[in-house]
């Protein structure tokens, strides 16, 4: 009987220590320390000055392929040949009325979509994988194109 108090004793002691651990380790400071960030990004702008919103808003913005490449994998199948009335490109004469809205349009258009006259632009061209800043790119090369 003794042996049977003796270990019931002990573990209702490791029982109660245990207890006091735990309600320690789950006080809110130690819940701070244990989800603490175990450092810090800093983004330094080429002049010196931390400009961590204004250099991923860059990154967000650049493209990742360039306009050729663009067109080259997603434009070219519909303006090389002028499939659904899209202006061929390197066509004056097709793409004459589309600039004088200017580049702002052209490139609105080609990113949400445009229904006109003569045919339709889906949005993004139908790739919707491609950023707006690749769909500008490939809207300024297939421009540069016209002799």
């Amino acid at each position: 009987m003794k042996s049977t108090t003796f270990t019931l004793l002990t573990l209702l002691t490791y029982a109660v220590i245990s207890l006091n651990s735990a309600a320690d380790h789950n006080t809110p400071e130690a819940l701070e320390a244990r989800i603490a960030p175990v450092g810090n990004l800093n983004v330094v702008a080429s002049g010196g000055e931390t400009g961590v919103a204004e250099t991923a808003t860059a990154i967000a913005a650049a493209p990742a392929q360039d306009g050729k490449s663009v067109y080259d994998g997603s434009c070219t199948v519909c303006h090389a040949i002028g499939i659904a009335g899209a202006p061929k490109t390197g066509d004056v004469a097709a793409w004459e009325a589309r600039m004088a809205k200017g580049m702002a349009v052209l490139v609105a258009n080609a990113i949400n979509g445009f229904q006109g006259e003569v045919g339709i632009m889906l949005p993004k061209g139908g790739n919707p994988a491609l950023s707006d800043a690749e769909v500008e790119a490939a809207v300024i090369y297939m421009v540069e194109q016209l002799p």
